[in-house]
């Protein structure tokens, strides 16, 4: 059985064994499996962009004709030169197709397969686990480790340090889809661009200011307690495929907002006015939401908020297959805990 796990993934993405030439990339994470596949494909070939070296083949149409995958891994290009396969796995099997390649003798052609989240069972994967020049790969969301390394690696680039507090708000709003990460990631590198170090201030600006519509009911009834519609609305946006760990992440930030708020207002500042000068501001529809929130939790309830949404965070990482029970959860944990004032 040839399934990479851990240091082992690593280093055979970094110098991938020409005797297994068939890589199965597969997972929950969507945006891992794509960046380790395109990275595999640009070291196979000369020209990625070549459609006489790189095959774009669509996994429901081999199931129909698996032989198809034998005959363009065996095709000798007409100029010479290396060549690759790309097959993008549906819903139907080609895995007859993996077992009859991986008895052939392959010559400068690399199989990269993207999945997404596979059983043990599933056939694709075992063809691929038990096949002598084949290996799978599982992409899953990124832990604290790849996380750190994936902060560092981009703001290296820019030549930008990170704050102790930023890094660490940064953290819990990352996570779930490397692809997405990175994008949060150059999104606050560009805000960033001209100064030395990134701020609290500059990750909350930037990578904190995506609240989506589906996400915003829930988070909101869950502060303002009202834990029938925190259920009602978590079990849309997981309809809608949203992911768990983002709905976190914003109720992550909204804990952050009236914390921050809670200090302002126990200092003498008036409620009406958090919602301008100084503050983010809010849709009026989400306002009345807010106050309540307000009402419901002083500024040390919602340092303990804090710390269990954090935790809630990891463990939706650790644990994707749950995520969603995890999140819901904590966010339910909230809204019923919000009836306790003070």
């Amino acid at each position: 059985m040839v399934a990479l796990r851990g240091k082992e993934i690593d280093a055979f993405l970094s110098r991938p064994d020409p005797a297994r030439p068939i890589i199965l990339l597969y997972g929950p994470d969507a945006g891992l499996v794509r960046e380790r596949a395109e990275a595999l494909l640009a070291s196979a070939v000369d020209d990625p962009s070549d459609p006489f070296s790189l095959v774009r083949l669509d996994g429901d149409e081999l199931s129909a004709e698996p032989s198809r995958l034998i005959d363009e891994a065996m095709t000798v290009p007409l100029f010479g030169g290396r060549r690759a396969i790309r097959v993008r796995a549906g819903s139907r099997s080609f895995a007859s197709g993996i077992d009859t390649l991986a008895e052939q003798n392959l010559k400068d052609c690399r199989i990269v397969i993207e999945a997404g989240e596979l059983r043990p069972e599933s056939p694709l994967r075992k063809a691929c686990e038990r096949a002598r020049t084949a290996v799978a790969i599982g992409c899953y969301p990124d832990g604290e480790r790849d996380l750190a390394k994936l902060i560092d690696d981009e703001l290296r680039v820019s030549n930008l340090h990170i704050a102790p507090d930023a890094r660490a708000a940064l953290m819990a709003l990352l996570g779930g889809d490397r692809q997405a990460s990175r994008n949060e990631l150059r999104k606050l590198t560009l805000y960033a661009h001209g100064g030395s170090e990134v701020t609290l201030d500059d990750v909350m600006a930037v990578v904190a200011d995506a609240s989506e519509l589906k996400i915003d009911p829930i988070v909101d009834g869950a502060f303002a307690g009202k834990p029938d519609l925190v259920e009602t609305e978590f079990a849309k946006a997981m309809i809608a495929g949203t992911y768990p760990g983002m709905i976190i992440s914003a109720a992550q930030r909204q804990a952050a907002w009236l914390h921050k708020s809670a200090l302002a207002v126990a200092e003498g500042t008036p409620v009406s006015t958090l919602f301008d000068s100084g503050f983010p501001r809010l849709h009026f529809s989400r306002k009345a939401n807010v106050e309540t929130a307000l009402r419901n939790f002083s500024a040390a309830r919602l340092v303990l908020v804090i710390e269990q949404l954090a935790a809630a965070a990891l463990e939706t990482r650790k644990q994707a297959a749950i995520a969603a029970a995890i999140a819901q959860r904590a966010l339910l944990s909230i809204a019923v805990n919000a009836k306790r004032r003070g």
